[in-house]
């Protein structure tokens, strides 16, 4: 290469630098809607992150010039070191755009001539999110020389951008700037483009992000163990929190982000051959009441599941606290352990106030209340985040004029609807117009998320007519509720509306049940498969549950009578399947006696469904449905008998040993039942456990997409089983482990899975938050223009 070349290529090179560096420097953030006590804990953060220096504390009003202090060296990129006493000045603006004026610091020069004086001011710090033009550095400059110190450094919003556009560490220790800047120049475009819809919807609720303790707990859990189960009452902040990590996941490792509904929909997008996939489940065993389908169908892919995380896939579920409750007596935590080990549980009670101060001030900044509302409102913010009842979701709805309409601001009224603000909210719903109603019903009969744009089924068409409305005055009446009640967002390439919070869809679900003709409307309107997982037919305890009194039973009889197929699958087969799955676990679920004693009546066959239970056991609708009429004295004896006969040929074969571990199970059996098949599997099966596990070992293929070790969970449960009954037996438990062993050994031999290791990939932000100590109220600029 020729010497003019060698420097023409140099100097394209500098160019491409050049234009880089412009282009990052294009990128801007609105850190002015931070507030004060934000932009110090972002500029506590750049210190230690970025320039590497420890800083001692930021301070509050009274700060004798100083926001921040540290004694020693600090290391200049491409320049001169600094070193001696350091004093750091934070300078905040509320004005976007706003440029520094020399005017505006010149309180600051007597506090840094007294710093001087001191010997405690060598070097001089100034952060700002203010612009800083070359007069204003020159000026300003000259003036702290004139005061006696060395050295100065000025840090303006130019330099800050800059920082937040190269560093995704600092992004994450303060996330909310995900919120004020353009995600698709803030992100690889690789990683934007495959999870484009997903943060589309997350942006306005990133900016009023606050990093919490819970938060690095999960970070902590998602680094360690590649899964997280984030459980905690709604409202508390826990999509908010898998939010963040589903951020985190995007920028620091690229990963495609996918949120899903439902455990059907991991084979959709499951490559094992990618390990760079984020799942994120949100509502993982039902949105508002426990859901037993969802949980069983999570047990048929936990085997799968383990086999993601072992590729080195991330997996993010979030739960209400009582609905995870209900769940764990179904849930095989045996078999998945990390439902144990890998909980982040949500406390709202163990919110710090200063957690609590900065919530509601970010939804209040960024909220829509006008700057009136906030100055009358401000006077009791402190005593609103002190309450006892607030949670995150308070701060939301404090900040949005469609729920705050008619409230007066005096201090006991405004800590009233602190303390009542389920009841608030279903006055709010109450006093909408026919068609906002009408709306609303139509998301709730869908099962909160109503397809766009709007094509009614004819029983939906129908409902909304007898609630006053039209399809018409549903779409406008969507638009106009649009960020405030309801939400439209796009999910897996469809469009859809959504309550814009979980407990929107409860305080509707309240107001229904109230309502005689509402309830009737919606079970009537609403397709049956979504009925089935939002009522009880009657009291059966279940949380949050739609209760239809039996005076609608008749109704709740004719619908079931009429479903024979569910819209879950193509297959004819299937859907017939499980329309009569979903029937059995409602009845077993969700029913009261007097309910099932009418079916019974109607519907007599019922019988010849249940008596010869598919398998496997475990799983079984089919045994939780005798299980429930035997305790409710609806199982006559000859059908007992039937039952017990076909479950004890299948135990003694070893084929299926549920009988032997399930405790609800056995009650359906006399012990003498229970006496004579523990004795013929001591005789008959356990002589031949070889052979059970040779015919399961001859049933696997190495172009199986289980791992040897996924192929044999089901032998080391039944051997597992066969342990607990036979224990205090020495030769018998002796045999068995020697079975086990053998089994283990295959495994080894057998195990062709040759995906790369799982990758390490651990959260830069799962270390313990900055904490900083402050006397001057949080709330001070918050109705600042």
């Amino acid at each position: 290469m020729s010497q003019k070349q060698t420097h023409c290529f140099v100097s394209l090179l500098d160019l491409c630098k050049w234009i880089l560096s412009f282009i990052i420097l294009m990128i801007t953030y609105d850190l002015h809607l931070l507030g004060w006590h934000a932009f110090q804990q972002l500029c506590h953060t750049i210190c230690r992150d970025i320039l590497g220096q420890t800083v001692v504390s930021f301070l509050d009003t009274n700060d004798a010039g100083k926001d921040g202090a540290f004694t020693g060296t600090w290391q200049q990129k491409g320049a001169e070191d600094l070193s001696g006493q350091f004093v750091i000045q934070c300078k905040f603006t509320n004005r976007a755009g706003h440029k520094l004026q020399l005017s505006e610091v010149e309180e600051e020069f007597d506090k840094i001539s007294k710093l001087v004086d001191a010997g405690q001011c060598d070097c001089y710090v100034l952060i700002t999110n203010a612009g800083i033009t070359g007069r204003f550095e020159t000026a300003f400059k000259k003036r702290l020389v004139g005061l006696g110190v060395r050295q100065s450094l000025i840090l303006g919003s130019t330099w800050i951008f800059a920082q937040i556009s190269e560093n995704k560490h600092l992004r994450m220790s303060v996330p909310r700037v995900y919120g004020l800047g353009d995600l698709s120049q803030i992100l690889d475009e690789r990683a934007y483009a495959q999870s484009r819809q997903l943060l589309a919807s997350m942006r306005e609720d990133l900016a009023k992000i606050v990093m919490t303790t819970a938060y690095h707990k999960a970070a902590k859990a998602l680094s360690d163990h590649g899964f997280v189960l984030i459980i905690g009452e709604a409202a508390a902040g826990k999509t908010t929190i898998a939010s963040m990590l589903a951020m985190a996941a995007v920028d620091q490792w690229a990963l495609s982000t996918i949120k899903l509904d439902s455990p059907e929909q991991l084979n959709m997008h499951w490559n094992p051959e990618d390990p760079t996939q984020f799942f994120w489940i949100d509502d993982a065993f039902g949105m508002t009441q426990y859901e037993s389908i969802l949980v069983s169908n999570w047990n048929h892919k936990l085997v799968q599941v383990r086999s993601m995380l072992q590729q080195g896939i991330k997996i993010v579920m979030t739960s209400r606290d009582y609905i995870y409750r209900r769940a764990r007596a179904d849930l095989k935590e045996g078999a998945f352990p990390l439902f144990n080990e890998s909980q982040v549980v949500i406390d709202v009670q163990e919110l710090l106030s200063g957690e609590k101060e900065q919530i509601l001030y970010n939804h209040l900044k960024l909220g829509t209340q006008p700057l009136a509302f906030i100055r009358d409102v401000k006077p009791f913010l402190q005593a609103v985040a002190a309450h006892e009842r607030f949670i995150p979701e308070t701060a939301r709805r404090l900040a949005d004029p469609a729920f705050t309409n008619g409230l007066q601001l005096w201090e006991p009224l405004v800590l009233d609807f602190v303390d009542k603000q389920e009841g608030h909210l279903k006055d709010v719903i109450r006093n909408l117009d026919k068609d906002s109603q009408a709306a609303l019903a139509l998301i709730y009969m869908n099962n909160g998320q109503l397809n766009s744009p709007l094509v009614l089924a004819a029983d939906e068409a129908a409902a909304i007519v007898r609630l006053g409305s039209t399809t018409g005055g549903c779409i406008e009446a969507l638009e106009a509720m649009r960020n405030s009640l309801v939400q439209f967002t796009v999910i897996d390439d469809a469009a859809i509306w959504r309550f814009k919070h979980p407990t929107i869809s409860d305080a509707y679900a309240a107001i229904i049940a109230d309502s005689p003709e509402q309830l009737e409307t919606y079970l009537q309107g609403t397709d049956l498969a979504k009925v089935l997982e939002q009522v009880t037919c009657g009291d059966v305890a279940l949380e949050k549950a739609l209760i239809v009194p039996k005076s609608m039973f008749p109704v709740m009889l004719e619908r079931l009578a009429a479903f024979r197929r569910s819209a879950v699958y193509k297959s004819r087969v299937l859907t017939q399947w499980d329309a009569q799955r979903r029937v059995l676990i409602f009845l077993t679920r969700r029913s009261s006696r007097e309910f099932i004693r009418q079916y019974l009546e109607r519907n007599p066959e019922l019988f010849d469904v249940i008596l010869k239970p598919s398998m496997s056991f475990y799983y079984s609708a089919e045994i939780e449905m005798v299980i429930k009429l035997h305790t409710e004295g609806l199982l006559p004896e000859e059908q007992r008998k039937a039952f017990a006969d076909y479950i004890i040929s299948f135990t003694e074969s070893g084929e299926d040993l549920y009988l032997l571990k399930d405790e609800d199970l056995q009650t359906v059996f006399t012990e003498a039942e229970l006496a004579a098949v523990r004795e013929q599997v001591r005789e008959n099966l356990l002589p031949q456990l070889d052979q059970l596990r040779r015919k399961r070992e001859g049933e696997f293929r190495e172009y199986n997409r289980d791992t040897s070790e996924d192929h044999m969970e089901e032998f080391f449960d039944r051997m597992n089983i066969l342990l607990e009954v036979f224990g205090e037996e020495p030769a018998l438990s002796k045999k068995v482990e020697a079975e086990i062993s053998r089994a283990k050994d295959w495994v080894e031999e057998n195990n062709f899975d040759d995906r790369a290791v799982r990758p390490e990939r651990v959260l830069s932000s799962a270390e313990a938050p900055l904490t900083t100590t402050t006397t001057r109220n949080i709330f001070d600029d918050i109705d600042a223009k």
